[in-house]
């Protein structure tokens, strides 16, 4: 709840520190007095827009620190520390400020760490919930009706958010799985015509390598073939080296016992033959191992060309063909088998539809349940509240798909009708804001339990009424505040006389300054200020009694 307001330079008030304490607090004073610029000092911290005419005439910046304190942080709040590492220890306060200067500039701090204005505004629903002539948040803004009715009702809608999960996820699955398939039967006929190709190719796993070393050998046979048959000539024709050897040999061998030398040239000679022998044989091998047929090699250069056509066409090496026609073959099974698949995830996407649908229309039949509840405890305090010819309904209507999610099938707004016959129409377009604050009062009470705003805030609240409804609004705002924190700007006696804090606005001239001051009344003080608002400017015994009868009552 707010316990302490700190103004500095806004507007009227050159300086102000209220304690608030729980129960209900009561503002009175004199019309023009300020409490309008108390509550505008409160929006500052709140996150509400800054403007440059809130600095007080002759200043350079205005500032205002507003302090919580919570025995458990509500979880909005707390979710919205963590994201911005922001730590408060247990039992510590939380402290709002903002500071404005006269250019329009403005800062924000939470616990003195800077933060963005928007910040401050997306805590500010779980701090203050303001109800006024302007009212256009909390009970009246449809989007957190839902809510509302499901905690009125006893529920959150847990499970249905649960089925929500799971039937997204099981759709999302289904969905790219459909996807895939769609994409893969475009691809099929593409695939098949590959696997085709490569299965009539029959590539073998070192294939390439072998090919090309046949066909470099090949080549050289052919640049090599003149030579070679040359060579062969010089040692098998009859005019051939060889054929002078063998001659030269016989003649040797019939006169080499004539003398040792011969014999020894004989050796000699026979050895050049044995050699050149094996030289023509290693020529003859070398000729049959580089020997070519033109149509084997034109296959080979085919081969290769082939092989290696098709890497390129699927950007792999030759060696990578094999590889790739297994997985071409492995997608087609795929394909043949995703229809397969295809059934089954869309019928546990179904199941599970059905799943999110039983249990938001479980949670649909609950809300008109506890609509038509929440409706007859609306009613139930209109009439106390002079607003006896109104009618209250909760609107629960079914959401198209597209916007069924987390929260159900459900839409789900308050409404309202302020005369017989008159059509039903969003609490934000009645008329008369006066009218507006006791519905929101209405409301409030029928929810009691059902939590909010640490601190709530009514700004006349009883504007046009008095007597028996003032008396009435009064009772149940007193109601409201016995649970938590409840602060009435009124003019009603009967509505000022319940509070437990009564604090009186006043502005006074000094020269030619004017200042706003806010005080603390001690019973004394509160019953004069009663009398006051009961007799007007000149006070009598008369109010004075009255007073004091009404707080007596209270």
């Amino acid at each position: 709840m707010l316990t302490r307001l700190s103004i500095r330079n806004v507007v009227l008030i050159a300086a102000l520190d209220l304690e608030f304490a729980g129960g209900l607090g009561v503002l009175t004073g004199e019309t023009g007095a300020g409490k309008s610029i108390l509550l505008d000092a409160l929006g500052l911290v709140l996150g509400n827009r800054a403007d440059s005419g809130l600095v007080r005439a002759g200043e350079d910046r205005a500032s205002v620190t507003a302090s919580f304190e919570f025995a458990i942080l509500p979880d909005t709040v707390r979710e919205a520390l963590d994201e911005s590492g922001i730590e408060i220890e247990p039992g510590e306060p939380l402290i709002l400020k903002r500071q404005l200067r006269a250019d329009g500039g403005s800062k924000a701090f939470v616990n003195d760490q800077p933060v963005s204005v928007a910040f401050l505004r997306e805590m500010a629903p779980a701090l203050v919930e303001i109800h006024g002539q302007h009212d256009d948040r909390g009970l009246v803004n449809p989007r957190g009706h839902r809510e509302l009715l499901d905690r009125f009702a006893g529920g959150d809608g847990g499970t249905v958010a649960a089925a929500w999960r799971d039937w997204r996820a099981a759709r999302e699955g289904f969905e790219i799985a459909q996807r895939r398939a769609i994409e893969a039967a475009e691809d099929r006929d593409l695939l098949l015509a590959y696997v085709e190709e490569l299965t009539a190719l029959q590539p073998e796993e070192g294939e390439e390598e072998k090919l090309a070393l046949l066909r470099a050998s090949m080549q050289k046979g052919e640049k090599l073939a003149d030579d070679l048959s040359e060579l062969r000539h010089l040692f098998q024709g009859s005019d051939s080296a060889m054929t002078s050897l063998r001659g030269a040999a016989r003649r040797l061998d019939r006169i080499a016992s004539e003398h040792p030398l011969l014999q020894q040239a004989l050796e000699a000679l026979d050895r050049a033959m044995i050699e050149a022998d094996d030289a023509e044989a290693r020529i003859a091998d070398a000729a049959e191992a580089m020997a070519f047929e033109p149509a084997e090699l034109d296959r080979i250069e085919t081969r290769l060309f082939e092989l290696r056509a098709a890497a390129r066409k699927h950007g792999c090496q030759v060696d990578d063909l094999l590889t790739k026609l297994a997985k071409m073959r492995a997608a087609l099974d795929e394909i043949e088998g995703g229809t397969e698949q295809l059934s089954r995830l869309e019928e546990a996407s179904e199941a599970a539809a059905q799943v999110y649908r039983a249990q938001a229309e479980l949670l649909h039949a609950n809300r008109v349940t506890a609509a038509l509840r929440l409706d007859q405890a609306v009613a139930a305090e209109l009439a106390p509240l002079k607003l006896d010819a109104a009618r209250f309904r909760t609107a629960v209507s079914d959401l198209p798909e597209e916007r069924w999610g987390a929260h159900g099938m459900d839409s789900v707004e308050f409404l309202i009708s302020t005369n017989p016959g008159a059509p039903f129409a969003p609490l934000a377009k009645i008329a008369s804001g006066g009218e507006l604050s006791r519905f929101i009062l209405a409301l409030k009470v029928a929810l009691a339990e059902e939590g909010g705003a640490a601190t709530i805030i009514f700004d006349e609240i009883d504007r046009g009424v008095g007597g028996a409804v003032a008396d009435a609004i009064g009772e149940r705002l007193a109601r409201l505040a016995s649970a938590g924190q409840l602060l009435a700007v009124t003019h009603s006696p009967q509505v000022a006389a319940r509070g437990d804090r009564h604090y009186m606005i006043a502005k006074a001239s000094e020269g030619m300054v004017t200042r706003t001051s806010v005080t603390l009344l001690d019973a004394d003080e509160r019953k004069e200020e009663i009398a006051r608002m009961l007799s007007g400017a000149e006070i009598t015994d008369e109010a004075r009694a009255q007073a004091e009868r009404l707080l007596e009552r209270a």
